[in-house]
């Protein structure tokens, strides 16, 4: 799997949150990305064979949303995810309110089992698209709910009123979440940060510095 931009977080600029790193992201990992495939695939390379099932497990999940027959709508467990994500993981945070949120998010992702939507049309379905939306959100929310409870500091877009500063000792670190999909569990671990260039005679690597305004 190649990505370049928003999809790689290359840790670009503080991971590519500011819209001014699109072009440096093309420039620099798009080319690396083309490079690469280059030295590793050829024209006209023969394919690995496809397995005779291949895509049936994206079908099977597609067409379980679409017949699906709970008992709430997923406008209703929109609204519980917003406002657990508003209430417990806001701009600024507390161990309080995020060990809260685990909970509460991890409730909510259970909850999605119960989903029930109405269309069962392939045509314009906003019910259904709305449901297969949702369903990546609830991943998004529960991975950054237990990654922010479990980083006890404060950086970047981070800001916990418990750990005001940042820890370069203990968290100069990638947090990297799993999330179980058929579980509806996630997992958290770290890899370290690359602080060096990759030519140290040709760039220096820039220290972190504290950010101040």
């Amino acid at each position: 799997l190649f990505a370049a931009g928003e999809a790689a977080c290359a840790s670009v600029h503080g991971a590519n949150r500011l819209g001014a790193n699109s072009l440096l992201d093309i420039v620099v990992f798009g080319r690396a990305c083309a490079l690469r495939i280059k030295d590793i695939s050829k024209p006209n390379d023969t394919l690995p064979p496809l397995p005779k099932n291949a895509g049936e497990e994206s079908l099977d999940a597609f067409d379980k949303l679409r017949y699906a027959n709970g008992e709430l709508t997923t406008a209703s467990i929109r609204a519980d995810m917003q406002k657990v994500m508003q209430d417990n993981a806001a701009v600024y945070r507390t161990q309080e309110t995020l060990a809260l949120g685990k909970s509460l998010i991890d409730v909510t992702v259970q909850s999605f089992s119960k989903v029930k939507t109405t269309d069962r049309s392939l045509i314009w379905n906003t019910d259904l698209v709305e449901t297969l939306e949702l369903r990546n959100l609830l991943a998004n929310a529960a991975t950054t709910m237990h990654a922010a409870e479990a980083r006890k500091e404060s950086r970047g877009a981070h800001a916990r009123e418990d750990f005001k500063d940042r820890d370069d000792v203990n968290w100069m670190k990638h947090t990297l979440t799993y999330f179980d999909t058929n579980a509806g569990k996630v997992s958290v671990a770290y890899r370290p940060i690359h602080s060096k260039t990759l030519d140290e005679s040709e760039c220096q690597a820039v220290p972190p510095a504290k950010r101040v305004y």
